[in-house]
């Protein structure tokens, strides 16, 4: 079974607190680790909570407000400090290339791998990655500076050819290929074995989306419509909801509405102010609307299953 699995090493807002680091999270898919957001700490947590981090090739950072990317600079300079020679892959605002180079030229550091950009475009949502397992589309999100969402997709899977059947027909490989892809089969007498008879389901595909920072806004609903897990920003409870507003930031009670019309199927929240040394307000303020809903926290393993 392929794994699915969300770590959150950051759940808080802006200034890191002694329970909660600001946003970063690491994203595993089959053993393939993606990084969302760094902020400053990160690198200590990655430790804290044994992330083989030399297996992280992709980082993704939604915008440039320090809390979600200040430690990406020393996460890099540790990478060379290692030994790293792998390439690294980082999708952000444009601007991020040159606040990364500008640092380096200072320190005339040259690094031991290769450092690739690539950059996220508004108002539209595209893809930014895709291998043979997952794709990775970017959308706008609604914020007082340029900031993107992120869904992490499973692409289908093939169809399981039932075993017996196979052990029975000795199915040759060109042909087991062609029935994992919805062929019918014929055997050597000419009979004709349909493909739904022969075959089972491949697992249902998952998908991940992330939502840090953001007002509300329901753009984002037909982006993030029926994922497993939406994650998304609970800056504020609903008394402070004219501030959330004046600063782009959700209330847990947004996060819930967006949850809802949008039909996900679970709802973490995260990125807390730091005047919620108890989190729990929030969590039920949220599920008086969307009760499937959960709070994340620093360490959480948060596995989307099959």
């Amino acid at each position: 079974m392929t794994s699915f699995n969300i770590t959150i090493l950051g759940s808080n807002s802006a200034t890191p607190t002694l329970l909660r680091n600001p946003s970063s999270q690491v994203v595993n898919i089959n053993e393939q680790l993606y990084m969302i957001d760094c902020a400053d700490g990160t690198q200590v947590q990655l430790r804290k909570y044994k992330i083989k981090f030399k297996r992280i090739n992709h980082i993704f950072i939604s915008h440039l407000h320090g809390d979600h990317y200040f430690g990406l600079i020393g996460l890099i300079s540790s990478f060379h400090l290692l030994g790293r020679k792998n390439d690294l892959h980082i999708y952000a605002p444009p601007q991020l290339e040159k606040i990364i180079n500008i640092q380096f030229e200072a320190s005339k550091t040259v690094l031991n791998y290769p450092l690739h950009f690539h950059y996220l475009h508004q108002n539209i949502t595209e893809t930014i990655f895709e291998n043979n397992i997952i794709t990775v589309k970017a959308f706008t999100l609604e914020h007082s500076i340029p900031t993107w969402g992120f869904i992490f997709s499973e692409k289908q899977g093939k169809r399981n050819i039932i075993k017996s059947f196979a052990n029975e027909m000795s199915i040759p490989y060109n042909e087991y290929l062609k029935i994992q892809n919805g062929a019918n089969f014929i055997d050597s007498d000419g009979k004709i074995y349909k493909n739904k008879s022969i075959t089972t389901d491949p697992p249902k595909v998952r998908s991940y989306a992330y939502c840090s920072d953001t007002g509300y806004f329901e753009k984002i609903i037909p982006v993030i419509k029926d994922v497993n897990v939406l994650y998304h920003e609970s800056t504020f409870a609903e008394d402070k909801k004219e501030s959330a507003k004046e600063k782009f930031h959700s209330t847990a009670k947004d996060a819930a509405r967006i949850a809802q019309k949008a039909n996900v199927k679970k709802l973490l929240l995260g990125h807390y102010s730091s005047r919620y040394k108890d989190t729990s307000p929030l969590l039920e303020e949220a599920k008086s609307i969307f009760p499937n809903t959960a709070l994340s926290y620093d360490g959480l393993v948060f596995e989307i299953k099959q």
